[in-house]
């Protein structure tokens, strides 16, 4: 489960640690014996996404769409490499039906955009008093895709429909859903491995920092250190979410204080990018000796989290796999559905390029699993008041089944396997 930006022990830069006492803890962890795990990866190259923009044409040409606008984000990354902050000013691809993208940024910004494209494309620059939508209306018509309907990425903004409207009068609008999610939702073997590796760092911080956790730490301290292993490891640290406590009932986090003591859970999310995938990883430890109740909530977890990768088969509708977690829990007496004590948020959610995508392992998703989708198993139990429990390992399809990123471990006394 990636927290929002906005959660309250997200850590950033790694900067100097104090302890409770507001000792000095130290400037920089000590880091010897971490070596890049990411050098020598393959990136993902122009060949690739060629076969991404044909799978997109063929589903446009199915759809009777005539072109695809997609704005800077993940999935202009996805399709043409370019990676690029959004703001005010538009930079977006046009991805017609047949033939090369169009790229279309401002002016100034050209040089700065081509240093990350990735396939041959039309790039239509514009200046600060002109308006980047005639541009986009211009390329349609030049190609005679006016007169189709014209599908928008989901994250698309209103000012960018809404001008593509107006400089196109008569235009059909419609979701790009059917050719854009359709195609990220199923991950090819390229990026298979980036997510791998992203993993394989990830689970190797938690290995590095899990041991130099000390009493008396406060969650910025114990993800500080996470994100200094991360980097160490050649990873991107993208969050690390530390709860103490009663705090670990919150599964996006609390601002009450919170100091690792004997006899504490301590609830750990943590994830990264490698090239831009991304990782996604929960363990809730026990700093000392963990009481009864806090053996069986965490059995109950890796329980719950075994029953939803048994579930996700090929064909199986995603909120199925929700649906046998939740039957499980409500038979030891937790929920019914959300209530608490119990699992108060889906069973897990897609994963690639974007920390949280298309589709969520939720009751009700009917999308049929299928080979290359990729998804976080994290059924938590949170006991409000007192601590809660995640375990959230990911896992890809295989036309054989469900197949781990990251192993889940099998006991609370070994919680890193």
């Amino acid at each position: 489960m990636k927290p929002t930006r906005r959660s309250v022990w997200t850590a950033g830069a790694m900067l100097p640690l104090l302890s409770a006492n507001g000792v000095l803890r130290a400037a920089a962890p000590d880091l010897a014996g971490l070596r890049p795990m990411t050098n020598g990866l393959a990136p993902i190259g122009p060949e690739e996404r060629r076969a991404r923009l044909v799978r997109a044409q063929a589903a446009m040409r199915g759809q009777g769409i005539g072109a695809v606008l997609v704005e800077s984000g993940s999935s202009l990354v996805y399709f043409t490499g370019v990676e690029w902050h959004r703001s005010e000013r538009l930079t977006a691809a046009i991805l017609p039906v047949e033939g090369d993208p169009c790229i279309i940024t401002p002016f100034f910004e050209e040089p700065s955009v081509r240093q990350t494209l990735g396939i041959a494309a039309d790039v239509r620059v514009w200046q600060e008093d002109e308006d980047p939508l005639k541009l986009v209306a211009g390329f349609l018509k030049e190609r005679k895709l006016s007169a189709r309907p014209i599908g928008i990425e989901e994250t698309v903004r209103y000012f960018a429909v809404d001008g593509l409207a107006r400089a196109l009068p008569g235009v059909k609008i419609v979701s790009a859903n059917p050719v854009v999610r359709a195609i990220r939702m199923r991950k090819t073997a390229p990026e298979i491995a980036l997510m791998q590796a992203a993993t394989d760092v990830t689970i190797a911080a938690y290995r590095w920092t899990w041991p130099r956790v000390e009493k008396g730490m406060k969650p910025a301290d114990i993800a500080g250190m996470m994100n200094a292993a991360t980097r160490a490891l050649g990873g991107d640290p993208e969050f690390a979410l530390v709860l103490i406590g009663a705090a670990a009932a919150y599964p996006h986090g609390s601002r009450d204080p919170q100091i690792v003591a004997d006899g504490q859970i301590v609830l750990m999310d943590c994830g990264c990018t490698v090239q831009g995938y991304q990782s996604d990883v929960s363990r809730t430890f026990v700093f000392g000796a963990a009481s009864r109740e806090q053996r069986t909530v965490w059995d109950h977890v890796r329980t719950g989290q075994a029953n939803a990768f048994a579930a996700a088969q090929i064909g199986t509708p995603a909120g199925a796999v929700d649906d046998a977690v939740r039957r499980y829990y409500e038979s030891l007496g937790y929920g019914p559905r959300y209530r608490l004590p119990g699992l108060s948020h889906r069973t897990g959610h897609g994963i690639g390029l974007d920390g949280h995508e298309p589709v969520n392992l939720v009751h009700g998703e009917t999308t049929p699993l299928a080979e290359g989708m990729c998804f976080s198993d994290e059924p938590g139990l949170y006991l409000p008041g007192i601590f809660g429990v995640r375990l959230e390992d990911c896992f890809h399809m295989t036309a054989a089944g469900p197949k781990w990123f990251s192993v889940p471990p099998l006991s609370l006394d070994a919680p890193l396997g």
